[in-house]
């Protein structure tokens, strides 16, 4: 089941997450899924959440890709860690679109139930993306 779920996760990435393909979230992600790490307050739950969230990143990045770097898989989780790139060019969590491009890790832990994506833990490099895009600074040197 362990490869199954990984192939799984790659399409999540590379086909939804990259090529824009939202109609695959009904095939991928539970109906009932929980991400406990949704980047904002204001995200609907389960799978409508999920498409929510991608439409924004769709809006804001629409060349958003998403790279495979790693992937681990155990019983019913796989663990990737992955490079998301592209150029904001429109409004992203209340900050209009910089016209500046990214490139940030992320990692994420995925359960799967039942042939689907049932729940998300994930982390990112936002400060990252933040200070790439120009919208908060980078550190001074010493």
């Amino acid at each position: 089941m362990s490869e199954e779920n990984k192939a799984m996760a790659r399409r999540l990435y590379s086909e939804l997450a990259s090529q824009g393909d939202l109609s695959l979230a009904n095939e991928l992600v539970a109906k009932d899924f929980v991400d406990h790490n949704p980047p904002g307050p204001d995200i609907a739950p389960g799978r409508e959440g999920f498409k929510q969230v991608f439409t924004g990143f769709f809006s804001a990045f629409p060349d958003m890709t998403m790279t495979v770097d790693d992937q681990v898989a155990e019983g019913d989780k796989v663990v990737t860690r992955a490079t998301v790139s592209g150029t904001h060019l429109g409004d992203y969590m209340g900050m209009p679109a910089t016209g500046k491009t990214f490139s940030i890790g992320i990692v994420d832990i995925l359960r799967f139930k039942d042939g689907k994506i049932a729940e998300r833990w994930g982390e990112s490099d936002t400060i990252g993306m933040m200070q790439q895009l120009g919208v908060i600074p980078a550190p001074a040197e010493s």
